[in-house]
């Protein structure tokens, strides 16, 4: 495992790998965002961007068929659409709706188009959804948009957003309702909340509302689905609850927990294959889940980092 000097003059906030694992964004207070090359294990420095006002929270890589593209999102309320062409990386699309921090950003999958979820401070989910971008256009004109929604989701502020997989569990949901845009929200009401996005009408639908958490929830996840005949999210909180809700067939939402301490739970997230749910917690740990194979709805720890040395130990049985 290597570590990278990446130059940031204050805490970094995310880093994340483009879709091929060739290119690496990181996002820290000093509001910047900065570009690297990995090779192996050569890492080299491409770009810093700049136009943030404020600490960037979040980064995210759009599918390469719509080019090199990345979203982040900031404190100072916006939200910022960045793409490398000939002539380097540059703005293609700001947006400046919401009214305080912009805390997470999502692309939808890359089946729907270019689509955009956001999740804000002032308690709003918004959806920007764009029409026939050309992977070779630098900027993205008024008219590009097909769509802005600007949706009241969770009161005091909305924390996480993640977007559902394309391919709908196997076992098929409800008339009408099979291949449907789904995203799920999260928020400081303590509540996790499954969305339906319209996207003819430019409709954004609550589906469901969960409330079992008992403290601010700091992250949602859905899992990619690999045929399995269910759907299934996961939500952390501020007070160390982690939550794994599974659907099936359009049924209610069913809760399992994840077993975890009472430190606070800042980011859960998925394998691509959606077994192994990784947990990171409030000391700097970073431990990896699997539902048991004998015991539905019973989450085990296979593997915990050291956080001295910053690998992962597997943990047995």
């Amino acid at each position: 495992m290597a570590s990278i000097e990446t130059q940031h003059a204050d805490m970094i906030h995310d880093a994340q790998m483009d879709y091929y694992g060739k290119r690496l964004a990181t996002c820290s207070s000093d509001k910047l965002i900065k570009i690297f090359n990995v090779t192996g294990d050569t890492i080299t420095f491409v770009a810093d961007l700049k136009g943030h006002e404020g600490p960037v929270w979040q980064v995210a890589w759009a599918h390469p068929k719509f080019g090199s593209m990345l979203v982040s999102c900031s404190y100072d309320k916006k939200v910022i659409i960045w793409k490398e062409t000939d002539n380097g990386w540059s703005k293609f699309f700001e947006f400046g709706r919401h009214k305080a921090s912009v805390n997470s950003v999502a692309w939808a999958p890359h089946e729907y188009g270019l689509c955009l979820a956001c999740a804000s401070s002032d308690g709003h989910v918004s959806v920007l959804s764009f029409k026939g971008v050309s992977p070779s256009a630098a900027v993205a004109q008024a008219d590009d948009v097909l769509h802005t929604i600007y949706q009241p989701a969770h009161q005091i502020g909305a924390t996480a957003v993640s977007w559902a997989p394309a391919q709908a569990p196997t076992s098929g949901f409800a008339e009408g309702a099979e291949g449907a845009m789904r995203l799920v929200s999260g928020g400081c009401d303590k509540r996790v909340t499954v969305w339906r996005y319209e996207r003819e009408s430019g409709e954004l639908v609550a589906e469901s509302t969960l409330q079992e958490h008992s403290g601010w929830v700091r992250d949602v996840a859905w899992s990619p689905n690999v045929g399995l005949p269910y759907s299934t999210i996961a939500s952390c909180s501020q007070n160390g609850e982690v939550f794994a809700w599974t659907q099936r067939d359009a049924g209610q939402w069913e809760l399992s927990r994840v077993p975890c301490g009472q430190e606070v739970a800042w980011r859960v997230s998925w394998s691509v294959t959606g077994n192994i749910l990784a947990v990171t917690s409030g000391s700097n740990q970073v431990t990896l889940y699997k539902e048991s194979l004998e015991q539905e709805g019973e989450w085990k720890v296979v593997s915990e980092m050291d956080p001295q040395i910053g690998s992962l130990n597997a943990v047995g049985e």
